[in-house]
Formats: C-alpha cells, sequence, structure tokens
C-alpha cells in the first residue's frame, strides 16, 4: 500500500504539470472503486487546478469551485502522460488537460477512490484525523500527554491516524528502531525524552524517505514511472533473521496487532 512518502511523491510528482491548468475532460472507465465515482465528476471540465494538497493519504485538488479527493488504496498509482497512450485494463480514470496533458490513474484492486465535493468538510475521511507526522503539532509533548493511561504496544498506537496521520507498518518499525524503543513496549511507559527521540525519528525517516522517492514497494511508482529507493536502506523492516547493522544481533520479527513487526532486542530493550 502506498505510504505517507508515497503519496507525497505523487504529489510533488504531478504538482509541476497540473497546478494553473484547466481540466478538459474526465474519462472515468470504471467507476466502481471504493466508493463509486461520482457522476457530477464530470462538472470539473472547464476548472482550473488552483493547488494539489495532501492530508494524511489523500491527495486534495482543488479546483475553481470544488474538490477531487482522491486516495490510492492498496495498489493505485498516478502517472503523467504528455501525449494519448491507449488505456490498458486498470487504467480507470483520465483527467486531461486543455494542453494536451494526461493524469492516468490505474489501480488493479480497485480500492482507491476519486471523491467529488464542494467542501473538505465534507469528506468524512479527512474528519477526526491526528496531525501530521512533519507538522509542528505533533510533539513529544502532545504523544506523552495522549499517551496517559494507554496500556497498549507503541507500535501499534502511532500507527492509529487518529494519532498522527501517515506512520505506516514500514516506517513505525524504522522509527522505533532509530530511537531505541521496543514496540512491545506499553505506551504509558513511555517517557518524554523517549518521545522526543521517537518524534525526531518519525521526521527523519519520512524526510529522508520523501527525499528520495518513497519506499520501493511492487505496487508503487512515481508520476515519472520510476520506483521510489528508500527500501536500500531499511534498519530493520523485512530482514529477519539478518544481523543488525549497529549491533550484530539477529533481527527478530513478530505480529503486533496483526502486522509484522521488525525490531533488534539489543538495541531496543
Amino acid at each position: 500500500m502506498p505510504e505517507l512518502p508515497e503519496v507525497e511523491t505523487s504529489r510533488r510528482g504531478i504538482l509541476p504539470y497540473l497546478k494553473g491548468q484547466t481540466i478538459k475532460q474526465i474519462i472515468v472507465r470504471q467507476p466502481k472503486l471504493r466508493w463509486a465515482v461520482d457522476d457530477a465528476i464530470k462538472n470539473a471540465q472547464g476548472q482550473v487546478i488552483l493547488d494539489i494538497q495532501r492530508r494524511a493519504k489523500y491527495l486534495l485538488l482543488q479546483l475553481s469551485y470544488n474538490w477531487i479527493v482522491i486516495h490510492l488504496g492498496m495498489s493505485g498509482s498516478l502517472r503523467i502522460l504528455k501525449n494519448h497512450q491507449e488505456a490498458e485494463k486498470h487504467d480507470h480514470i483520465d483527467l486531461v488537460l486543455e494542453n494536451g496533458v494526461i493524469l492516468r490513474y490505474t489501480d488493479p484492486r480497485r480500492f482507491g477512490s476519486w471523491l467529488w465535493v464542494n467542501s473538505l468538510d465534507d469528506v468524512f475521511q479527512l474528519q477526526h484525523l491526528g496531525p501530521e507526522p512533519l507538522s509542528d503539532e505533533f510533539s513529544a509533548n502532545y504523544l506523552f500527554e495522549k499517551a496517559k493511561n494507554r496500556k497498549i504496544p507503541i507500535k501499534s498506537w502511532i500507527m492509529d491516524n487518529h494519532v498522527v496521520v501517515g506512520v505506516g507498518n514500514i516506517y513505525a518499525s524504522e522509527s522505533l528502531f532509530m530511537a531505541k524503543i521496543n514496540p512491545n513496549r506499553k505506551v504509558n511507559s513511555i517517557q518524554l525524552v523517549e518521545f522526543e527521540r521517537l518524534v525526531n525519528a518519525i521526521k527523519q525517516v519520512l524526510t529522508k524517505s520523501i527525499a528520495q522517492g518513497g519506499t520501493t514497494l511492487k505496487d508503487f511508482l512515481q508520476s515519472d514511472g520510476k520506483p521510489g529507493y528508500f527500501a536500500q536502506e531499511l534498519q530493520v523492516y523485512g530482514r529477519d533473521g539478518e544481523k543488525c547493522h549497529i549491533c550484530n544481533a539477529e533481527i527478530k520479527s513478530q505480529k503486533i496487532g496483526q502486522r509484522n513487526t521488525f525490531y533488534c532486542e539489543q538495541c531496543q530493550k
């Protein structure tokens, strides 16, 4: 599943081609995605794309009068076409600009979505979300206060979008390793100084991943068709049985909250 860095990479990739451009038409070949594509999306014709923002893993296309909210789901991707190319089986939506550029949405599993709304206040998926992990609002003090009386594992907690958005499974494992916090630790046992390390680690891991184009996953391609490269530098995720780069101990793997979790028992006591 494309995570926050992959979505942010997509946003940055398509922004120069779309911002300020006029929509000629939107071609919907398959309206049955996670939520049905509203027929009203045809009303985008003639509107200007004012900006492309991101909230959590949603891309927000701000138009002259409306918004298009895109989620890539499990396997969705966006790419820029500078000239016409015949659509293939899983190419479900084309956003065609007056200048001939096409934003093509591909989604083999069809778990993604294109929502058409008048206001972002109308998008229930965006309600009750926690802060963005790269924002000033996401701080050690914020986590410390929110953690009081919580007894669930820290790994599951930081993956909760009500706590902070966009810290997916890969980045949670990597950030906890960098912060030297065992993923099984109960949330209310984490000290403020440890939350400071964790917040800094999350920001560093996500920032580095965004800079390098997102994590290389088989279902993700950037808007130019090139995969990301962050996966080449993963410290623990997917490395169970291999040696830790820091202490040479064996990387362990276990299920926490039904998600595979990778950690080093020596570095993350």
